[in-house]
């Protein structure tokens, strides 16, 4: 599994980066969404981690860029955002079904990875 972790907080990305690494997820990360397009251009990833609220690119926007490259990419949002609405917010503009909140608790990242590239035979 290949990961790309794209985070405006550089503390927060080289950390989460640095962990994912140590459990054998080969993960990359970016703090911007320009940097984050440039390495999907030069590598192959399953899955991306976005930050929604990021400078120039959000990660909503970062998602629809990563797509036209990587149809098959799969997409974790992370926010640090937490009111009921702004979750409803994201799930109407994204599609997507997996948010996490900041901080972000590693074992259950690693879980919601393992579930959008792995899904368990007969899952509905």
């Amino acid at each position: 599994m290949r990961i790309l972790l794209v985070d405006d907080e550089e503390e927060l990305a080289s950390a989460l980066a640095e962990r994912l690494n140590m459990r054998d997820i080969e993960t990359d990360w970016a703090t911007t969404g320009e940097e984050a397009l440039r390495k999907a251009g030069e590598n192959t990833y399953d899955l991306a981690v976005l930050d929604m609220k990021m400078p120039k690119i959000s990660g909503l926007e970062l998602k629809a860029l990563l797509q036209e490259r990587c149809p098959r990419m799969k997409f974790i949002f992370v926010t640090g955002y937490v009111s009921e609405m702004d979750f409803e917010e994201v799930a109407c503009q994204s599609g997507e079904e997996c948010y996490l909140v900041k901080p972000v608790d590693i074992k259950l990242l690693i879980e919601r990875m393992h579930d959008l590239l792995d899904p368990k035979e007969g899952a509905p």
